[in-house]
Protein backbone atom coordinates (compact mmCIF):
# COMPACT_ATOMS: atom_id res chain seq x y z
CA UNK A 1 0.00 0.00 0.00
CA UNK A 2 1.11 3.76 -1.07
CA UNK A 3 1.62 5.92 1.56
CA UNK A 4 0.22 9.47 1.08
CA UNK A 5 3.78 11.68 1.23
CA UNK A 6 3.77 14.23 4.28
CA UNK A 7 2.11 17.20 2.15
CA UNK A 8 -0.84 14.94 1.44
CA UNK A 9 -1.01 13.78 4.49
CA UNK A 10 -0.94 17.80 6.44
CA UNK A 11 -4.99 18.39 5.41
CA UNK A 12 -5.52 15.21 7.13
CA UNK A 13 -3.25 15.94 10.20
CA UNK A 14 -4.66 19.37 10.71
CA UNK A 15 -8.15 18.18 11.05
CA UNK A 16 -7.72 15.60 13.40
CA UNK A 17 -5.70 18.13 15.53
CA UNK A 18 -8.74 20.36 15.47
CA UNK A 19 -10.71 17.83 16.53
CA UNK A 20 -8.64 16.51 19.34
CA UNK A 21 -8.51 20.44 20.40
CA UNK A 22 -12.17 21.01 19.95
CA UNK A 23 -12.79 17.76 22.75
CA UNK A 24 -10.42 19.18 25.07
CA UNK A 25 -12.46 22.22 25.03
CA UNK A 26 -15.97 20.57 25.59
CA UNK A 27 -14.14 18.54 27.99
CA UNK A 28 -12.44 21.50 30.26
CA UNK A 29 -15.98 23.69 29.66
CA UNK A 30 -17.59 21.03 31.39
CA UNK A 31 -15.15 20.32 34.08
CA UNK A 32 -15.43 24.35 34.37
CA UNK A 33 -18.78 23.95 35.17
CA UNK A 34 -19.35 24.21 39.21
CA UNK A 35 -20.42 21.07 40.46
CA UNK A 36 -24.00 21.27 42.31
CA UNK A 37 -22.65 19.58 45.58
CA UNK A 38 -20.51 22.24 46.52
CA UNK A 39 -23.01 24.93 46.09
CA UNK A 40 -25.75 23.40 48.05
CA UNK A 41 -23.23 22.00 50.72
CA UNK A 42 -22.71 26.15 50.55
CA UNK A 43 -25.57 27.46 51.50
CA UNK A 44 -25.99 27.01 55.63
CA UNK A 45 -29.70 28.20 55.97
CA UNK A 46 -32.30 27.30 53.81
CA UNK A 47 -34.47 29.14 51.17
CA UNK A 48 -37.27 31.26 52.10
CA UNK A 49 -40.29 30.39 50.38
CA UNK A 50 -43.41 28.16 51.21
CA UNK A 51 -42.18 24.25 51.77
CA UNK A 52 -42.14 22.58 48.31
CA UNK A 53 -39.62 19.84 46.74
CA UNK A 54 -38.42 19.53 43.62
CA UNK A 55 -37.57 16.86 41.30
CA UNK A 56 -37.03 13.49 42.78
CA UNK A 57 -35.22 12.29 45.79
CA UNK A 58 -31.74 11.75 44.50
CA UNK A 59 -32.18 14.17 42.11
CA UNK A 60 -33.39 17.49 43.54
CA UNK A 61 -34.14 20.21 45.41
CA UNK A 62 -36.50 21.76 47.99
CA UNK A 63 -37.84 25.16 49.76
CA UNK A 64 -38.77 25.58 52.83
CA UNK A 65 -36.78 23.79 55.13
CA UNK A 66 -36.82 23.69 58.86
CA UNK A 67 -34.48 22.32 61.02
CA UNK A 68 -34.93 19.05 63.61
CA UNK A 69 -33.77 21.40 67.22
CA UNK A 70 -30.11 19.63 68.30
CA UNK A 71 -31.89 17.98 71.82
CA UNK A 72 -35.75 16.83 72.31
CA UNK A 73 -36.68 14.65 75.38
CA UNK A 74 -36.87 11.60 73.22
CA UNK A 75 -34.15 12.64 70.55
CA UNK A 76 -30.77 13.55 69.91
CA UNK A 77 -28.75 14.91 66.49
CA UNK A 78 -25.99 13.34 65.83
CA UNK A 79 -22.80 14.44 63.68
CA UNK A 80 -24.09 18.18 64.09
CA UNK A 81 -21.02 19.79 61.90
CA UNK A 82 -22.36 18.03 58.84
CA UNK A 83 -25.59 20.87 59.07
CA UNK A 84 -28.04 17.99 57.48
CA UNK A 85 -31.00 18.11 60.36
CA UNK A 86 -32.80 20.09 57.68
CA UNK A 87 -36.11 18.82 55.89
CA UNK A 88 -39.38 19.86 54.96
CA UNK A 89 -41.73 20.63 57.97
CA UNK A 90 -43.92 16.99 56.77
CA UNK A 91 -40.53 15.20 57.54
CA UNK A 92 -39.52 16.91 60.78
CA UNK A 93 -42.67 16.54 62.14
CA UNK A 94 -42.52 12.80 61.73
CA UNK A 95 -38.93 12.33 63.05
CA UNK A 96 -40.60 13.96 66.38
CA UNK A 97 -43.66 12.60 66.34
CA UNK A 98 -42.13 8.76 65.92
CA UNK A 99 -39.59 9.43 68.76
CA UNK A 100 -42.88 10.47 71.04
CA UNK A 101 -44.37 6.78 69.68
CA UNK A 102 -41.40 5.44 69.98
CA UNK A 103 -40.38 6.48 73.44
CA UNK A 104 -44.47 5.23 74.45
CA UNK A 105 -43.11 1.89 73.30
CA UNK A 106 -40.53 1.55 75.09
CA UNK A 107 -37.52 2.73 72.93
CA UNK A 108 -35.27 5.25 75.13
CA UNK A 109 -34.93 7.86 72.39
CA UNK A 110 -33.99 8.36 68.73
CA UNK A 111 -29.99 9.22 67.75
CA UNK A 112 -30.86 11.07 64.04
CA UNK A 113 -28.67 10.89 61.46
CA UNK A 114 -28.95 12.57 58.29
CA UNK A 115 -31.79 14.17 57.34
CA UNK A 116 -30.93 16.85 54.41
CA UNK A 117 -28.70 19.81 53.63
CA UNK A 118 -30.89 23.23 53.86
CA UNK A 119 -31.85 23.66 50.69
CA UNK A 120 -31.18 19.54 49.87
CA UNK A 121 -29.61 19.29 47.12
CA UNK A 122 -26.46 16.54 46.24
CA UNK A 123 -24.19 16.30 49.22
CA UNK A 124 -20.75 16.61 49.55
CA UNK A 125 -20.10 12.74 50.73
CA UNK A 126 -22.34 10.29 51.26
CA UNK A 127 -25.94 9.83 49.98
CA UNK A 128 -27.15 9.98 46.31
CA UNK A 129 -30.92 10.49 48.10
CA UNK A 130 -31.54 13.14 50.64
CA UNK A 131 -31.72 15.38 48.13
CA UNK A 132 -35.41 16.83 48.33
CA UNK A 133 -36.53 16.99 52.22
CA UNK A 134 -38.20 13.71 52.77
CA UNK A 135 -35.28 11.00 54.02
CA UNK A 136 -34.15 10.49 57.20
CA UNK A 137 -31.71 8.32 58.51
CA UNK A 138 -32.12 7.19 62.17
CA UNK A 139 -29.83 5.17 64.05
CA UNK A 140 -30.59 1.80 65.36
CA UNK A 141 -28.39 2.76 68.52
CA UNK A 142 -30.76 3.60 72.01
CA UNK A 143 -30.19 6.89 73.37
CA UNK A 144 -28.25 7.06 75.86
CA UNK A 145 -29.38 8.21 79.58
CA UNK A 146 -26.88 11.14 79.68
CA UNK A 147 -27.09 13.62 77.06
CA UNK A 148 -23.88 13.69 74.55
CA UNK A 149 -21.77 16.39 73.96
CA UNK A 150 -21.09 17.78 71.31
CA UNK A 151 -17.74 15.82 71.06
CA UNK A 152 -19.24 12.52 71.85
CA UNK A 153 -21.90 13.12 68.49
CA UNK A 154 -19.30 13.53 66.37
CA UNK A 155 -17.42 10.60 67.14
CA UNK A 156 -19.59 8.05 68.84
CA UNK A 157 -19.92 5.11 66.65
CA UNK A 158 -22.95 3.24 66.33
CA UNK A 159 -23.42 -0.61 66.88
CA UNK A 160 -23.62 -2.34 63.94
CA UNK A 161 -26.28 -4.89 64.11
CA UNK A 162 -25.11 -7.13 61.33
CA UNK A 163 -22.48 -9.48 61.10
CA UNK A 164 -20.31 -9.31 57.98
CA UNK A 165 -19.59 -12.30 57.09
CA UNK A 166 -22.94 -13.67 57.19
CA UNK A 167 -25.19 -11.30 56.80
CA UNK A 168 -27.02 -12.18 59.33
CA UNK A 169 -28.29 -9.90 62.20
CA UNK A 170 -26.59 -10.40 65.91
CA UNK A 171 -28.42 -11.91 67.89
CA UNK A 172 -27.20 -10.58 70.93
CA UNK A 173 -27.89 -7.16 70.25
CA UNK A 174 -31.39 -7.60 68.55
CA UNK A 175 -34.02 -7.18 70.89
CA UNK A 176 -37.97 -6.80 69.98
CA UNK A 177 -37.83 -3.33 70.49
CA UNK A 178 -36.02 -2.95 67.51
CA UNK A 179 -38.78 -4.64 65.88
CA UNK A 180 -41.55 -2.38 67.72
CA UNK A 181 -39.30 0.74 66.50
CA UNK A 182 -39.46 -0.40 62.51
CA UNK A 183 -43.50 -1.51 63.32
CA UNK A 184 -44.13 1.72 64.67
CA UNK A 185 -42.13 3.55 61.73
CA UNK A 186 -43.85 1.90 58.91
CA UNK A 187 -47.12 2.41 60.39
CA UNK A 188 -47.17 5.83 59.39
CA UNK A 189 -49.06 6.38 55.82
CA UNK A 190 -46.81 8.73 54.82
CA UNK A 191 -43.99 6.82 54.88
CA UNK A 192 -43.55 4.85 51.99
CA UNK A 193 -40.12 3.15 52.25
CA UNK A 194 -38.00 2.14 55.04
CA UNK A 195 -34.56 0.83 54.11
CA UNK A 196 -32.72 -1.79 56.41
CA UNK A 197 -29.64 -4.36 55.75
CA UNK A 198 -31.14 -7.40 53.84
CA UNK A 199 -30.06 -9.66 57.48
CA UNK A 200 -32.79 -7.37 59.32
CA UNK A 201 -35.21 -7.75 56.68
CA UNK A 202 -34.62 -11.60 57.19
CA UNK A 203 -34.50 -11.24 61.22
CA UNK A 204 -38.47 -9.45 60.68
CA UNK A 205 -39.35 -12.09 57.76
CA UNK A 206 -38.81 -14.78 60.46
CA UNK A 207 -40.23 -13.52 63.75
CA UNK A 208 -42.93 -10.75 63.01
CA UNK A 209 -46.27 -12.54 63.53
CA UNK A 210 -49.51 -11.66 63.73
CA UNK A 211 -50.04 -8.37 61.41
CA UNK A 212 -47.23 -8.43 58.54
CA UNK A 213 -48.83 -5.87 56.46
CA UNK A 214 -46.47 -3.67 57.57
CA UNK A 215 -43.29 -5.77 56.42
CA UNK A 216 -44.35 -4.89 52.68
CA UNK A 217 -42.92 -1.17 53.01
CA UNK A 218 -39.07 -2.83 54.75
CA UNK A 219 -36.58 -3.11 51.99
CA UNK A 220 -33.49 -4.56 51.78
CA UNK A 221 -30.50 -2.72 50.60
CA UNK A 222 -26.65 -2.99 50.85
CA UNK A 223 -25.58 -1.11 54.15
CA UNK A 224 -28.18 0.81 56.47
CA UNK A 225 -26.64 -2.34 59.44
CA UNK A 226 -26.42 0.21 61.75
CA UNK A 227 -29.42 2.69 61.08
CA UNK A 228 -32.56 2.20 58.85
CA UNK A 229 -33.38 4.88 56.14
CA UNK A 230 -37.28 6.17 56.82
CA UNK A 231 -38.67 8.00 53.40
CA UNK A 232 -42.05 9.79 53.03
CA UNK A 233 -43.78 10.72 50.12
CA UNK A 234 -44.40 13.51 48.46
CA UNK A 235 -46.36 16.26 50.32
CA UNK A 236 -49.18 18.57 48.98
CA UNK A 237 -48.25 21.63 47.46
CA UNK A 238 -45.35 20.05 45.81
CA UNK A 239 -46.53 19.72 41.98
CA UNK A 240 -43.08 19.35 41.06
CA UNK A 241 -41.73 16.72 42.91
CA UNK A 242 -41.28 13.33 41.15
CA UNK A 243 -42.74 10.35 43.50
CA UNK A 244 -41.11 6.96 43.50
CA UNK A 245 -42.44 3.68 41.92
CA UNK A 246 -45.36 2.23 44.45
CA UNK A 247 -44.05 -0.84 46.61
CA UNK A 248 -45.63 -4.43 46.35
CA UNK A 249 -48.47 -5.94 48.25
CA UNK A 250 -46.69 -8.83 49.55
CA UNK A 251 -44.43 -8.94 52.55
CA UNK A 252 -41.29 -9.25 50.35
CA UNK A 253 -39.60 -12.17 52.91
CA UNK A 254 -39.51 -14.75 49.38
CA UNK A 255 -37.61 -15.10 46.81
CA UNK A 256 -36.47 -11.72 46.12
CA UNK A 257 -35.08 -11.49 49.76
CA UNK A 258 -33.31 -15.05 49.09
CA UNK A 259 -31.02 -13.52 46.19
CA UNK A 260 -29.52 -11.17 49.15
CA UNK A 261 -27.98 -14.63 50.78
CA UNK A 262 -26.34 -15.73 47.54
CA UNK A 263 -23.25 -14.43 46.62
CA UNK A 264 -24.03 -12.29 43.99
CA UNK A 265 -25.08 -9.25 45.85
CA UNK A 266 -21.49 -9.34 48.11
CA UNK A 267 -19.25 -9.63 45.00
CA UNK A 268 -16.64 -6.71 45.16
CA UNK A 269 -17.80 -3.55 42.54
CA UNK A 270 -15.87 -4.31 39.69
CA UNK A 271 -15.10 -0.35 39.04
CA UNK A 272 -14.89 1.21 42.50
CA UNK A 273 -13.45 4.16 41.65
CA UNK A 274 -15.94 5.32 39.03
CA UNK A 275 -17.49 8.57 40.02
CA UNK A 276 -20.46 8.97 42.00
CA UNK A 277 -23.22 10.76 40.28
CA UNK A 278 -23.30 14.19 42.77
CA UNK A 279 -19.44 14.08 41.63
CA UNK A 280 -20.61 15.44 38.10
CA UNK A 281 -23.64 16.51 38.71
CA UNK A 282 -24.11 20.02 37.78
CA UNK A 283 -26.86 22.76 37.85
CA UNK A 284 -28.28 21.63 34.60
CA UNK A 285 -28.60 18.15 35.93
CA UNK A 286 -31.15 19.10 38.30
CA UNK A 287 -34.72 20.42 37.99
CA UNK A 288 -34.77 24.06 36.40
CA UNK A 289 -36.59 25.31 39.89
CA UNK A 290 -33.19 24.48 41.99
CA UNK A 291 -31.42 27.62 40.39
CA UNK A 292 -33.80 29.51 41.98
CA UNK A 293 -33.40 27.41 45.40
CA UNK A 294 -30.15 28.35 45.24
CA UNK A 295 -30.10 31.60 44.40
CA UNK A 296 -33.24 32.76 46.91
CA UNK A 297 -32.50 34.84 49.99
CA UNK A 298 -31.47 32.88 53.55
CA UNK A 299 -33.86 32.87 56.03
CA UNK A 300 -33.55 35.22 58.77
CA UNK A 301 -31.32 33.11 61.58
CA UNK A 302 -31.54 29.89 62.17
CA UNK A 303 -33.70 29.97 65.54
CA UNK A 304 -36.40 31.53 62.87
CA UNK A 305 -36.51 28.41 61.00
CA UNK A 306 -36.06 25.49 63.59
CA UNK A 307 -39.17 23.25 64.11
CA UNK A 308 -41.18 24.30 67.20
CA UNK A 309 -43.41 21.24 67.63
CA UNK A 310 -46.14 21.81 64.79
CA UNK A 311 -45.71 25.10 63.50
CA UNK A 312 -43.56 25.68 60.25
CA UNK A 313 -41.09 27.91 61.35
CA UNK A 314 -41.00 29.73 57.59
CA UNK A 315 -44.14 30.59 56.01
CA UNK A 316 -44.21 33.12 53.47
CA UNK A 317 -47.29 31.78 51.15
CA UNK A 318 -50.39 29.43 51.10
CA UNK A 319 -49.40 25.95 49.26
CA UNK A 320 -51.09 26.19 45.53
CA UNK A 321 -53.42 23.38 44.31
CA UNK A 322 -52.03 20.40 44.00
CA UNK A 323 -51.05 18.44 41.26
CA UNK A 324 -50.05 14.86 40.92
CA UNK A 325 -46.80 14.25 41.32
CA UNK A 326 -45.09 12.84 38.72
CA UNK A 327 -43.71 9.10 39.08
CA UNK A 328 -40.27 8.88 37.91
CA UNK A 329 -37.79 5.33 38.33
CA UNK A 330 -34.03 6.61 39.46
CA UNK A 331 -31.33 6.54 37.17
CA UNK A 332 -30.59 9.16 34.37
CA UNK A 333 -28.69 8.76 30.68
CA UNK A 334 -26.80 11.45 31.38
CA UNK A 335 -25.43 10.81 34.94
CA UNK A 336 -23.01 6.90 36.13
CA UNK A 337 -25.22 4.49 36.72
CA UNK A 338 -25.97 3.26 40.44
CA UNK A 339 -27.24 1.40 42.74
CA UNK A 340 -31.34 2.49 43.28
CA UNK A 341 -32.46 2.19 46.84
CA UNK A 342 -35.81 2.46 45.78
CA UNK A 343 -36.30 0.43 42.66
CA UNK A 344 -39.15 -2.60 43.30
CA UNK A 345 -37.50 -5.65 43.71
CA UNK A 346 -37.92 -8.38 41.12
CA UNK A 347 -40.48 -10.76 42.42
CA UNK A 348 -39.73 -13.70 40.56
CA UNK A 349 -36.72 -15.85 40.12
CA UNK A 350 -33.41 -14.34 40.97
CA UNK A 351 -33.46 -10.96 39.64
CA UNK A 352 -30.32 -9.82 37.24
CA UNK A 353 -27.56 -8.47 39.60
CA UNK A 354 -27.86 -4.70 40.05
CA UNK A 355 -25.10 -2.17 40.51
CA UNK A 356 -23.70 -1.98 43.79
CA UNK A 357 -22.35 0.79 45.85
CA UNK A 358 -18.34 1.23 45.87
CA UNK A 359 -16.04 0.32 48.70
Amino acid sequence: MKLRSLPERKPFLTAALALVTLAALAAAAISAEPRAKDLFGARKLPAVARAQSFGFYSRGCFTGGVALPMDGPTWEVMRPSRNRRWGHPAMIALIEKLSRDAAADGWPGLLIGDVSQPRGGPMMTGHASHQIGLDADIWLTPMPKRPLTTAQRETMSATLMVDEKTHLVKEALWTPQHTRLLKRAASYPEVERILVNPGIKKKLCDTVTGDRTWLRKIRPFWGHDYHFHMRIGCQPGSPFCKAQETTTDDDGCGKPLAWWFTEEPWRPNKNPDAPKARDLMTMANLPKQCQDVLNAPDAPSLEAVTYQGGAAAVAVAEPQPTEPAETISSGSAAMPAAASAFAPTPKIGIPLPRPRPGN
